[in-house]
């Protein structure tokens, strides 16, 4: 007698993305200094979803985060607090205490990490640029709102080939190497 099985027919398992774009300096956490600790470029402006992502990724990098503050800004909705891990994250939120283009992100256990958010809206080679920028070892520390405004000046000389996408965020035609120098420290692009 023979015996046959019947397999179930192949399905397309759809791709999943990285839950975080980011990238970081290669040396610890500022420790309370005034410079950037690296970059994220967030999906969305849905900051209940990127932030739940973002925490998820770094707390097996920096330990349990455990606060999260933002410049309410460029959020339409801030959440009193997330879940990741298993664990409770407290969100806050200023409007001049904290840089709009910034994230800090504290832990009891190491400290504090402060982060340029990248707009979501901007083009992937302003993006590359902007994170390498901030997670670069060497060069004058830079705020996030200063390192935003430059490269958005940047784009605005008719010389550097801008052009405008969906929505009016800035996108360009960047070189390769532009971003290619800073991919070993990237993570989710």
């Amino acid at each position: 007698m023979s015996a046959t099985t019947s397999h179930p027919p192949l399905r397309a398992v759809p791709f999943r993305t990285p839950t975080a774009r980011l990238a970081l300096r290669s040396e610890s956490p500022s420790a309370g200094r005034a410079e950037l600790d690296g970059a994220w470029w967030p999906r969305s402006r849905d900051l209940t979803s990127e932030l739940s992502g973002l925490a998820d990724m770094l707390d097996p990098l920096w330990g349990r985060i455990t606060r999260i503050a933002v410049n309410s800004r460029h959020w339409p909705f801030l959440p009193p607090r997330i879940f990741v891990n298993g664990h409770v994250v407290r969100v806050g939120w200023f409007t001049s205490e904290l840089d709009p283009h910034e994230i800090l992100l504290l832990s009891y256990t190491a400290g504090r990490w402060d982060l340029l958010v990248i707009p979501p809206e901007t083009g992937a080679p302003s993006a590359a640029r902007l994170m390498a920028a901030a997670s670069a070892d060497t060069g004058p520390a830079m705020t996030a709102t200063a390192l935003v405004t430059a490269e958005r000046a940047r784009h605005a000389s008719p010389e550097a080939g801008v052009t405008h996408g969906s929505g009016g965020a800035l996108s360009s035609h960047g070189s390769p190497s532009s971003h290619g120098r800073n991919q070993r420290r990237t993570v989710g692009v």
